[in-house]
């Protein structure tokens, strides 16, 4: 083995116990901040489920955007995300003092939001709308986050998510815009982690293909 070969394969072992290393930090900060984030959650709980209006209203400042941010992407309509937002938090309110948090309360309210997305979802689809009814929809869908998100690459992300059958988007949103593990989803729709790693990959294989299209147009 020459010198230079020695030094080379030394340098890629340092390098490699560098990304290691690093790897593990970025897990750990990511396992505290997740812990942290948990323990603020069963605070804000308690103090919700022992009548304070101000924990109520942490809660709702603290998540009322997300959560709109996620319904429109699923509904891709601002009024009936809106709609939608209002209800789960009226709903939740009214379980003050019975509220258990079995998991993360965003996860949980997430979930919540995903479940009445789906179901208004389904009323939609079932209505026999005219032209004139649908037309007025896709205008109002057009850009239906330009209120709820700034970021110009996350509203074109949102739009490119409208493609997507609902099942597909539905988990896509709920894994990366959530942070939600498939083991989460599953339970929450009452579906497999297989259904839900099949809708992933399917939802992720049709992103790409429109966005290749879009790059060879």
């Amino acid at each position: 083995m020459t010198l230079y070969s020695f030094f080379t394969k030394q340098r890629k072992i340092r390098l490699k116990w560098s990304c290691d290393s690093l790897y593990q930090k970025e897990m750990a900060v990511s396992l505290i901040g997740r812990a942290d984030l948990m323990i603020d959650e069963k605070i804000l709980v308690r103090r919700f489920n022992r009548g304070s209006k101000d924990a109520f209203q942490t809660i709702y400042e603290k998540y009322k955007d997300n959560l709109l941010g996620l319904a429109i992407t699923l509904l891709r309509d601002r009024s009936l995300a809106e709609d939608v937002v209002h209800d789960v938090f009226v709903s939740f309110a009214g379980t003050t003092g019975s509220f258990q948090l079995s998991g993360s309360l965003k996860g949980y309210l997430s979930t919540c939001v995903a479940n009445a997305a789906r179901d208004r979802n389904r009323l939609m689809s079932r209505r026999d709308v005219g032209l004139e009814a649908a037309e007025a929809i896709h205008s109002v869908s057009v850009n239906p986050v330009e209120h709820a998100i700034d970021c110009e690459q996350t509203e074109r992300s949102m739009q490119l998510l409208g493609h997507l059958p609902y099942e597909q988007r539905e988990v896509v949103v709920l894994h990366l815009h959530q942070e939600m593990r498939f083991k989460e989803i599953a339970e929450a729709l009452g579906i497999s982690i297989n259904t839900v790693q099949s809708r992933y990959r399917y939802g992720l294989e049709k992103l790409r293909s429109i966005i290749s299209s879009m790059v060879t147009k």
